[in-house]
């Protein structure tokens, strides 16, 4: 979620929406974090997520008028990334690195042999099917909860539940039934 809460962002936003420049320019600058976040998880590359993220500005910048208030921002905001993001991969043939994997999903105390393990996880779930990886992306990745993902996905919250589970019984099925996986 952004530093900024939405809620004093409404008018910002509103005002975005209605074609001003300069609120346009000050709603980038306060969400640009929560883009390149949201970018760097789905793929785990800085360039690649910088990238993307330009991408999704610009998209932005296209479609911020489409933006009818009818769900949070920022729910509104992480589809146009994910879409950016899956996007971008298609069109350029890519899959993330998994040696960038240690240095994104890991924290900077953690053990070397567990931010392998980490990196060796985050390698698999970038394997799943495109809705497992996004539903465990948003709920483990983002912190949102099953409900704020599904209206994310554009899909029932019973819907992300279940793709978590199917997720998670394919990594169980690689690394063991000890771990927890979301």
């Amino acid at each position: 979620m952004p530093e900024t809460p939405e809620a004093e962002n409404k008018d910002l936003i509103s005002r975005a929406v209605r074609g001003d420049a300069d609120a346009f320019e000050c709603l980038v600058n306060d969400y640009y974090e929560v883009m390149f976040k949201m970018a760097y998880k789905w793929c785990a590359n800085q360039r690649d997520a910088e990238d993307i993220t330009q991408e999704a500005c610009i998209k932005l910048a296209r479609g911020i008028s489409g933006y009818k208030g009818s769900s949070k921002f920022t729910s509104w905001l992480y589809r146009l990334v994910i879409n950016t993001a899956k996007d971008w991969y298609k069109s350029q043939n890519r899959h993330p690195d998994g040696a960038e994997l240690i240095d994104t999903f890991a924290a900077e105390d953690t053990k070397p042999d567990e931010k392998i393990y980490a990196a060796q996880v985050w390698e698999q779930v970038h394997k799943l099917p495109e809705a497992e990886k996004e539903s465990l992306l948003l709920v483990m990745g983002q912190g949102l909860s099953h409900k704020e993902a599904a209206k994310i996905s554009g899909v029932k919250e019973s819907t992300i539940s279940w793709r978590i589970h199917e997720a998670r019984k394919k990594l169980q099925a690689i690394f063991g039934k000890e771990q927890n996986y979301g």
